[in-house]
């Protein structure tokens, strides 16, 4: 029998009557969901399996498609709980396992939600493209809400590894993610066909060619957005050192022990001074101190002061010391400070994305009451900064994003639009022990690096420090809880990406196709109602 080519498109089955159906069968699609959600997961870093997101959104566009809209909320939610609270893990490791299982609890909402928006435009033609966009509207929305937003897990973040990553360059995370996830869905929306046309032996034409390009769109964009990926160094190079002090032990505890962190960078930073003495090392022309490695106020602390001037003073050029700032009166911040051999402390910059229950603690009465003794830890709150942190270090612009900043799109992109050549992403990681933790911000720092076209160093307390080159490649990096000092010469860089020109601009119009699509069906149905109501007598 020859096959017919239809013009027709065919709309989605609606979904089974629910008669009749095994215990199984029922828990085939929330199996379904949950699996799709671990697959996410596990495509994220220190695995290098970022492929496994692509079966991971098919079978969560399987489980999804066609379902009504409660099923939606419900199944996402499950695929949401299949992904955070493995991904999160670490958000327990010293606090217990009450604020995991909160925070991905709540997380997961903002992925149920976009099940549900997924269930309602599936019934749409060309349905990957719309629900891919409400895929990145619910990212856009919890990266923003509550309390400033969480952006953990995007999942741009798990593609460093992947074929995709060159999207990030042409329009930032939102533009990555999206080129995944219409892939994983057209990749489903393929096999869908398949199957229905061996049954039927018809291929609506129009069909077809959707499952094709959805499939194909984003691998072809990604290999055409290649020469925005460049690691050569237009305005020279510069010699960097990033230097990891280690802790004393991990766990919150070592805040009891800031005078011992403080030292080991103090010692570590001396020691790189001696081997450059002797020749063992080149010369850096700045040195990179991580975020909290001076706990201890120096504007406050002559003896901490003392010894940061001794180090600087040692190996000669000026170090960017992450220091902790706490006056007896006014603001506390998190702060890097530029501390140059002869001058002292200078340019400052303070952290601007702030940590909600870690750096500050929102709702404070209420977690009180439910937990005193974890709002007894965080008993002042820090404010957040004002400014990008740009310093001018001997003619190179080094730009700053400190830590949980790398997460936020804005915080990174600012530096870069306001000149900087290079990008540190100073960190602590030392409450999270031996987790997973570091190598998913490692991640998140690969991805800033092509997204910008900049070369990223990131200095760590006790993590895995690295230098990432522009073109997302990891060429130095340091063992986890082990003392260490990176130095290498590096490509400084000043050309924009379009992702650093746009902006916000292409998150923004991936949002306006996800409004327009539930637009669109919130239409039909409010119509399709209209046109059921019986005529008037």
């Amino acid at each position: 029998m020859s096959a017919t080519i239809s013009t027709v498109e065919t709309p989605p089955p609606a979904p089974s009557p629910r008669g009749g159906r095994t215990p199984l069968r029922w828990l085939a699609r929330p199996g379904a969901a949950v699996l799709s959600g671990l697959l996410l997961y596990v495509s994220f870093p220190p695995r290098t399996l970022w492929w496994l997101a692509l079966p991971g959104f098919a079978l969560l566009a399987w489980s999804l498609y066609g379902r009504r809209l409660r099923a939606g909320l419900g199944l996402g939610y499950l695929a949401g709980l299949g992904f955070l609270l493995p991904l999160l893990v670490w958000t327990g490791v010293e606090v217990g396992s009450g604020p995991w299982l909160a925070l991905a609890a709540v997380e997961a909402l903002f992925v149920g939600v976009a099940g549900l928006g997924i269930a309602a435009v599936s019934r749409l033609p060309a349905w990957p493209v719309w629900a891919a966009a409400v895929w990145v509207l619910g990212e856009a929305v919890r990266a923003r809400v509550p309390f400033g937003g969480f952006p953990w897990g995007k999942i741009a973040f798990g593609q460093a590894d992947g074929v995709f990553l060159p999207l990030a360059a042409l329009g930032g995370t939102p533009v990555l993610g999206f080129g995944v996830v219409l892939c994983g869905f057209g990749l489903y929306e393929a096999v869908r066909r398949a199957l229905a046309y061996r049954a039927t032996r018809r291929l609506p034409r129009r069909a077809a060619t959707v499952a094709a390009v959805t499939v194909l769109a984003p691998v072809v964009t990604a290999v055409a957005a290649l020469p925005l990926v460049s690691d050569s160094a237009e305005n020279g190079t510069a010699t960097v050192a990033a230097v990891q002090g280690n802790v004393p032990r991990a766990g919150l505890e070592f805040n009891a022990q800031r005078r011992a962190v403080l030292d080991n960078h103090v010692r570590r930073t001396l020691q790189l001074a001696a081997d450059v003495k002797a020749g063992k090392e080149p010369r850096p022309d700045f040195v990179l101190w991580p975020e909290n490695s001076s706990d201890i106020d120096p504007y406050r602390n002559a003896d901490a002061r003392l010894v940061i001037d001794q180090a600087v003073g040692a190996i000669g050029v000026p170090v960017s010391v992450g220091a902790v700032v706490t006056p007896e009166n006014g603001p506390m911040f998190n702060r890097q400070i530029l501390w140059d051999p002869k001058l002292g402390p200078t340019a400052t910059y303070d952290k601007r994305q702030i940590q909600p229950f870690g750096e500050f603690l929102p709702l404070r009465s209420v977690v009180r009451k439910i937990s005193p003794g974890y709002a007894e830890m965080v008993r002042r709150d820090f404010s957040r900064g004002t400014t990008t942190g740009v310093f001018d270090i001997k003619g190179t612009k080094v730009g700053i994003a400190t830590c949980y900043e790398a997460a936020f799109d804005g915080a990174v992109r600012d530096t870069v639009a306001d000149g900087a050549q290079l990008l540190s992403v100073p960190s602590n990681n030392a409450t999270f022990d031996r987790s997973e933790m570091t190598y998913q911000q490692l991640a998140m720092s690969r991805v800033r690096a092509v997204e910008h076209s900049r070369t990223v160093v990131v200095p760590v307390t006790s993590g895995v420090s690295a230098i990432i080159q522009p073109d997302g490649r990891i060429t130095e990096q340091t063992g986890m809880f082990t003392p260490g000092a990176l130095v290498a010469a590096v490509p400084l860089r000043s050309s924009l990406t379009p992702a650093t020109r746009l902006g916000v601009l292409p998150e923004a119009a991936l949002v306006a196709v996800a409004v327009g699509g539930l637009g669109r069906v919130a239409f039909r149905s409010v119509r399709e109602r209209r046109r059921s109501r019986p005529a008037a007598v």
